[in-house]
């Protein structure tokens, strides 16, 4: 309330000084500077969030392979994108670009930045692994403690997860998920800052429900470009070796033009994933696979958009991977997976 009044006041103030004749030059310059000053702080205070149903969508694809209508069959039943769910998230980004922020991601692939500790409350999991009353493992996860409470972990964070950075205290930095929500404590060794250059003008949405995948580009502000439209699989439940690809907001983080995988239960080589686009842990976004002893490129698979059938991975059409891994930056796109 304060800052409106004083708005009011500034208002007033430059009112009355404009309407005396015998202000001088500088008067008016002060009165001008003062006034732009006003507008600014004003402009600021009515901006409104963006809402879904502000969003506009226009198809213009980069990508026009295997391509998916809106609605589409399959076994008697009907699948779609979700474009409503795809509104809502992509107003979520649109409205965090508005705010200055520096961003971080939780980063711990492969324990790389060390065992998570134990969290206060654990159980093992289907995987018998140990994880936290939510269900995210300890394994490549980020321990995450309460703003009043750094001794005893309350809950992992996903590897990948887009995170506002609040500033660093002591071994620790105050976090914020927008996935979870809330202010959080975790070790300064599992975050990593992204520039502040960084804005987010590249999106990818993959749908567990219907198995499919679609990217957009943000042309401007509330308008976002749908660039294609495929079928996908996502990973099953199927322990110790398959896992669901995990609910989130992700970046983007690095990517590799083969991605090497291990026979399950064994450390002989399976086989490669081409054009390889890892968002979290273990999952990529990656072309069909080629398993051991062949060597070729595989470009399609029968079994795309149908059921899960990834280990965690959301496998493509080898084009459409290569696609993604042309066009989306390294810490600069934003993956969501969504039901």
């Amino acid at each position: 309330m304060k800052r409106i009044e004083f708005i009011y006041l500034l208002t007033g103030f430059c009112t009355i000084c404009s309407c005396t004749s015998k202000a001088n030059s500088e008067i008016k310059e002060v009165i001008t500077e003062v006034h732009n000053t006003v507008t600014e702080a004003i402009t600021e205070i009515v901006e409104k969030d963006i809402k879904p149903e502000d969003i506009r969508l226009d198809k213009e694809l980069l990508y026009d392979k295997h391509t998916l209508k809106d609605t589409y069959p399959y076994k008697g039943t009907t699948r779609h994108f979700q474009w409503e769910k795809i509104k809502e998230r992509l107003a979520l980004l649109e409205n965090i670009r508005k705010k200055p922020a520096q961003w971080c991601i939780l980063q711990n692939y492969k324990n790389r930045n060390g065992e998570a500790p134990l969290v206060k409350s654990f159980k093992r999991d289907a995987y018998k692994r140990i994880a936290d009353t939510l269900g995210v493992e300890r394994y490549q996860g980020i321990p995450l403690f309460l703003t009043d409470d750094t001794l005893t972990a309350e809950r992992y964070g996903l590897d990948g997860l887009l995170t506002r950075h609040l500033g660093e205290e002591g071994k620790f930095t105050k976090v914020e998920p927008v996935f979870i929500g809330g202010e959080w404590y975790a070790p300064t060794k599992y975050i990593k800052l992204i520039p502040d250059s960084v804005v987010f003008n590249k999106a990818i949405f993959i749908d567990r429900h219907n198995q499919n995948i679609t990217t957009l580009e943000r042309k401007e502000k509330g308008y976002w470009l749908i660039r294609s439209m495929n079928p996908a699989t996502t990973g099953q439940h199927r322990p110790p070796y398959a896992q669901e690809t995990p609910l989130g907001m992700f970046v983007l983080q690095e990517k590799k033009t083969k991605m090497i995988f291990l026979k399950d239960g064994s450390a002989a080589t399976g086989g490669f994933a081409p054009y390889a686009s890892r968002f979290n842990n273990g999952g990529y976004i990656h072309g069909v696979p080629t398993n051991a002893p062949a060597t070729g490129i595989i470009e399609y698979s029968y079994t795309l958009g149908t059921i899960p059938r990834s280990h965690m991975c959301v496998r493509n059409a080898t084009s459409h991977a290569k696609f993604i891994f042309e066009w989306a930056p390294v810490n600069e796109t934003i993956i969501f997976v969504l039901e």
